[in-house]
């Protein structure tokens, strides 16, 4: 399928599927939304030293970097896996601009070094971020169980990919968590809310980034 490079409101890019119309992430700001939804609603809510992530769509890399930004800030050490069946390409990974999130020289180097790095090895990126992309669909994907403290669910919406959104996904990606652990994503549809709690989760509604009302919270107890 088709891709572009776009703009978001906020002046930060983001890809675009052209066939469907579905942005990698919302137009209205690529970095606030994911800062919102993936950060402050998943992230930030763990409050152990070591944080072990796993990401549900490695995209643009922008929820990788956020995450690196924030652990810095907080002198977090990192453990971060994400599983992508369609990588970008490097013509596409150049053309992205996070520089709004670059306070050291180094960032847009690190930045692409997440792009450019092999998949299905880990690779330190910093002393205290390691990277691990994982080459694969999420359903034929292997992850580690009760393994992670975090879940960004960031995969494209219901209407356009519905098998992603199935109590058989959430089940794998509650398995994988660890007790306490959390799974933040932006969508807030019924079918989902109910699948989540078919495996286990128990939900809850929160507000959600500039112009979407409510994103779903899940924990695993």
């Amino acid at each position: 399928m088709k891709r572009k490079v776009i703009t978001t409101s906020d002046g930060s890019t983001s890809i675009e599927m052209e066939e469907w119309g579905e942005t990698y992430h919302s137009i209205h700001g690529a970095i606030q939304e994911a800062r919102h939804v993936y950060i402050e609603r998943g992230f930030d809510k763990i409050a152990t030293p070591e944080i072990k992530v796993l990401e549900m769509g490695f995209g643009t890399g922008l929820n990788a970097f956020l995450t690196l930004v924030e652990a810095r800030k907080k002198n977090k050490v990192v453990e971060y896996h994400s599983i992508e069946a369609y990588p970008v390409t490097e013509e596409e990974s150049k053309a992205l601009n996070f520089e709004a999130l670059y306070d050291i020289s180094e960032d847009e180097q690190l930045f692409n070094q997440m792009h450019q790095c092999t998949w299905d090895t880990t690779h330190q990126i910093t002393s205290a971020f390691k990277l691990h992309k994982i080459h694969n669909t999420f359903e034929e994907a292997v992850v580690n169980q009760e393994f992670f403290d975090v879940i960004y669910f960031d995969v494209f919406g219901y209407q356009f990919q519905p098998d992603l959104w199935s109590v058989e996904i959430f089940q794998k990606v509650y398995d994988a968590l660890k007790s306490g652990g959390v799974l933040a994503t932006y969508a807030c549809r019924g079918p989902i809310k109910r699948a989540m709690k078919q495996v286990g989760f128990t939900t809850e509604k929160v507000p959600g980034p500039p112009g979407k009302r409510e994103m779903l919270v899940a924990y695993k107890q």
